[in-house]
């Protein structure tokens, strides 16, 4: 197949999936998600994906209809049916359909389950973003996975628009994180990244980074960092499920960080080394089926 849809049980393209409009994501973006990359038919570090996914549907009081342990085995058994060996998976979990349009919700009933599987590959992270500020407009539950992405996807259309790679969030002055990513500095030879409050939320690639930091011996500092800060920083650094470890040239057409290459380098280079060791790739394969 060149693509996959799922949805409770029923598999096909993902253009010919059929979704009730009384499912509750089509009225309210009531749901969470999840999405990982895999390579050679292996999903990178899903437990700890699959790990976010149920704690996000804890915290807005979804049940997920399967354990963690049928989720990994249908995922693992999905992406085997898809032409490609690389790929981009993606699941949610929607509140039960309801015949009518109302907020409050009954909590015991079966929730929907929902997986999409495109061809997709990890992006070049030794290539340096540029990216725009906005001012972060979001709720107080950021630490949750929700489908509600609203401020998410007009921040980054106008990072779009404006030529740029990402958009930085703000909370005046504070930094938290990105339109679909996490974002952190170097400074001094140290890492400083925004803690796991509510207001960011606690990316895999995050946490991967903080493991490589303190393999290299680099210090890790998990406090919330300023604009001035960011733009002082010796490094910016980006990271997602598919972008592990990038670097940032400018920041609102300003130069930014690119001061400290040997530090992100390393960086760099333990984060995809990680990655295929962990999928049992190597990078010529990769590259020539990217292509």
């Amino acid at each position: 197949m060149k693509n996959l849809g799922y949805y409770n049980g029923e598999i096909g393209l993902i253009e010919d999936m059929r979704i009730p409009v009384s499912d509750r994501v089509c009225w309210f973006g009531d749901g969470v998600y999840d999405a990982a990359m895999c390579a050679n038919y292996t999903i990178f570090a899903l437990d700890e994906h699959i790990d976010r996914f149920y704690k996000s549907a804890e915290a807005i009081r979804i049940k997920v209809p399967i354990s963690k342990k049928e989720l990994n085995n249908l995922l693992c058994s999905l992406v085997k049916k898809l032409d490609s060996p690389q790929q981009l998976v993606y699941w949610q979990v929607t509140r039960a359909s309801s015949a009518e349009r109302t907020h409050a919700f009954d909590a015991d009933q079966k929730a929907n389950l929902w997986i999409t599987l495109r061809k997709d590959s990890i992006d070049d992270i030794y290539k340096k973003l540029k990216l725009i500020t906005v001012e972060d407009t979001r709720y107080f539950h950021c630490n949750i996975k929700t489908l509600n992405l609203l401020p998410n996807v007009l921040a980054m259309q106008k990072a779009k628009e404006a030529g740029c790679d990402e958009a930085v969030f703000c909370r005046g002055r504070q930094v938290t994180e990105c339109s679909h990513s996490n974002i952190h500095i170097l400074k001094n030879k140290q890492f400083k990244t925004a803690p796991t409050d509510n207001l960011i939320l606690p990316g895999v690639a995050r946490a991967h980074l903080i493991k490589n930091c303190r393999a290299l011996g680099i210090p890790v500092i998990e406090q919330p960092f300023t604009i001035d800060e960011m733009m002082n920083a010796d490094e910016i650094i980006i990271s997602n499920c598919g972008l592990f470890c990038a670097g940032v040239s400018h920041i609102n057409n300003c130069q930014a960080g690119s001061k400290d290459k040997e530090t992100l380098l390393a960086l760099q280079d333990m984060s995809i080394k990680e990655f295929y060791a962990a999928t049992g790739i190597n990078k010529a394969a990769a590259q020539l089926n990217k292509e």
